[in-house]
């Protein structure tokens, strides 16, 4: 009995059944065979010596291909490594899970003798090292559950004879051997631990709670990454070192931008110089929309439970929603009492339930869409504590969010309309390395293929004609439709997914968003989706780190200090503050009796961009002497011509487009 394999290229080769993969790739070249670590077999990556045991598509995954299959393996078994590791150092500490994770991988153990140490993480990566030089071979075994938990329990092994309690009765139990040691996992795996290679690193210890739980053991956590060559690693080590200079919590605490605090989980407290900020990037972003024929809204944060109910929020989102009983308090000793979803309010976790509310009032034709609808809106979001991070996950947050409405023949328009404003928008925020991704139709859906097609390709044929390449993301599109996903690249590699825009047929009929057609009928609008920045709390912190805290003229908090040298020159220092402000700069004056040089440190720690420096002689002849943050020298000017440079730099960048536009 024979099977057919078809291969990336669309050949096609008959094998006879159970053959593996391992023996299809050496078939093929005994080249590519040696570089092969799995393959991918109907679109699922597996082991090399899985048998195909039906006809299907198969790629193969190498190790040096720099794909995201290949990463995700060297981790996977890294993180086995690292647990031989452990237990051949200390065989009395029990291992639990060890997941790939962004960036890396962990692996939790159960050591009595207490978490481990800093200095311990370099004893385990020589053991590591010892052990990927030895080359075992990962085989694969499928055990029966008495037996898993027979072996685990001789072992002294609790914790993973739970795990094996866990595991779906209807999914087989596999086991992986790597010379003497073996563990209870899912798989893939490499060839041999050998193809983990030695660009490994463990990054840090930190604890965590059995299973989440903070009422289970407290477990000891470490954390590592690697890559499949030394050089990606060393360049890593050095993101990750730059990243920490730039953590936004930190800078922000130092240069008193905002902060948090423990009776507001996830909520941000803006300082006046952080707000600043933020009110600059709200006022341009509503500069681009008004302009880009959006009408702006405002709906309300707390809505009745029976409006989620009908939106199906309520079913698929409802433990990430703050909820509230809709009763006016009293000061009975039993108190407020509600017993159904008539008495309960939730603050919204998204706008686009409230949207179609604005949109469904009055009757909407054909000629009034596309209707483009944005709002600044106030989100609430119960994310877990342990999820939270800075500005960068929080609970409340507001989004420049916006809704299309539309007709079907509209997608592509609105759709490319988009793409150029969030482009034009990313290039004055300083991001020109942007990745678009084009999540396509997943394993589960709703509505036709026909339609998923259809929108499919005004996607792609928006996309195409913007000229702007782009990449597919199979089978991650959202339940209801496909969807764009924008990902930035920052000042030192990181990549940041923040622009989105989803199509929508699901919402508009379940809330009843119709228009009246051409021919008379009632036909449902099509709801597109969109954010550019994402949230403006996210987009700050993202700008933060991008800039290291040094601001573009345009956001800074203050951009210009006026400092005096002598207390001659404070009454002209004052009058310059006065000019700067009255023509919309964020100046302030600096009269300290300190030594100039002292004043300039502790201005560029601030990160203020500019300094106009004034003495005696500046004071008489009405000049200044410009100093730039981050270089050297300052440049003497007449005071005016100063006022006049810096004006049209701190000029936003969709103005200054503007002005040289008329």
């Amino acid at each position: 009995m024979t099977i057919k394999v078809t291969f990336p290229d669309g050949a096609a080769r008959e094998y006879p059944r159970g053959t593996t993969g391992t023996t299809v790739v050496e078939g093929i070249s005994k080249s590519l065979a040696k570089k092969t670590i799995a393959m991918r077999w109907n679109g699922v990556v597996s082991d090399l010596s899985d048998a195909l045991d039906a006809d299907g598509k198969i790629e193969f995954v190498t190790r040096d291909s720099g794909s995201k299959d290949a990463l995700e393996l060297i981790r996977h078994d890294a993180a086995h490594v690292l647990a031989e590791a452990v237990q051949e150092l200390w065989p009395d500490t029990q291992v639990t899970i060890g997941p790939v994770i962004e960036n890396g991988f962990y692996y939790d153990f159960f050591r009595k003798a207490g978490p481990f140490t800093e200095d311990e993480l370099r004893v385990i990566e020589k053991k590591m090292s010892e052990i990927i030089d030895r080359g075992a071979a990962f085989t694969k075994e499928v055990w029966t559950r008495d037996q898993a938990k027979d072996f685990f329990r001789a072992k002294g092994e609790e914790f993973k004879v739970e795990l094996v309690d866990a595991i779906p009765a209807d999914q087989s139990l596999k086991m992986y051997k790597q010379g003497q040691w073996i563990d209870l996992c899912r798989g893939p795996h490499m060839r041999t631990v050998k193809d983990v290679g030695q660009a490994f690193k463990l990054t840090k210890v930190a604890g965590a709670y059995w299973r989440g739980d903070s009422n289970r053991p407290v477990l000891s956590r470490i954390y590592g990454t690697a890559f499949a060559t030394k050089e990606q690693l060393d360049a890593y080590l050095v993101m990750v070192e730059e990243a920490e200079k730039r953590d936004h919590r930190k800078i922000g605490q130092d240069l008193d931008l905002f902060h948090f605090q423990a009776e507001a989980q996830g909520s941000v407290f803006w300082h006046p110089r952080g707000f600043t900020i933020y009110n600059q990037m709200e006022a341009y972003i509503r500069r681009r929309l008004n302009s880009s024929g959006y009408v702006e809204v405002k709906t309300p944060q707390l809505m009745h439970a029976k409006f989620w109910e009908q939106s199906g929020h309520w079913g698929k989102y409802r433990e990430n929603m703050f909820v509230v009983p809709d009763v006016v308090p009293n000061t009975d000793e039993e108190g407020p009492v509600f017993e159904d979803v008539g008495d309960l309010l939730a603050l919204k976790p998204m706008n686009c339930p409230a949207h179609v509310q604005i949109f469904n009032q009055g009757i909407k034709s054909y000629r009034d869409l596309p209707l483009r609808m944005a709002e600044f809106g106030c989100c609430h979001r119960n994310e877990a504590h342990g999820a939270l991070h800075g500005l960068m996950r929080v609970r409340q947050m507001t989004q420049d969010d916006a809704h299309i409405f539309c007709r079907e023949d509209q997608i592509q328009s609105e759709t490319e309309h988009f793409v150029h404003l969030l482009y034009s928008v990313y290039g004055h925020l300083g991001f020109d390395n942007v990745v678009i991704k084009l999540a396509t139709r997943p394993e589960k859906f709703g509505g036709t293929i026909e339609r998923w097609d259809a929108a499919e390709k005004a996607l792609g044929d928006a996309l195409r004609a913007t000229g702007y390449d782009f990449e597919i993301a199979e089978g991650e599109g959202a339940f209801y439709a496909p969807k764009l996903e924008f990902h930035l690249k920052d000042a030192i590699g990181r990549s940041w997914q923040v622009g989105t825009l989803q199509l929508d047929y699901v919402l508009p009929e379940r809330l009843n968003a119709t228009y009246v057609a051409e021919d008379g009928s009632r036909q449902f609008a099509v709801m597109l989706h969109r954010a550019i920045l994402g949230s403006l709390e996210r987009f700050i912190g993202i700008l933060i780190e991008n800039h290291a805290g040094k601001m573009p003229v345009w956001l800074a908090p203050t951009q210009v200090v006026v400092a005096t040298i002598v207390s001659e020159a404070d009454e002209y220092g004052q009058k310059l503050v006065n000019q700067l402000r009255a023509v919309g700069i964020r100046a302030e004056l600096d009269t300290r009796n300190e030594k100039i040089n002292y004043k300039v440190r502790e201005h560029s720690v601030q990160k203020v961009p500019l300094m106009f420096v004034v003495g005696k002689r500046e004071a008489e002849e009405g000049t200044v002497s410009v100093r730039r943050l981050g270089t050297e020298g300052q440049q003497v000017m007449p005071s005016m011509e100063a006022i006049v440079s810096l004006l049209t730099e701190a000029t936003p960048p969709d103005l200054k487009d503007k002005a040289q536009a008329a």
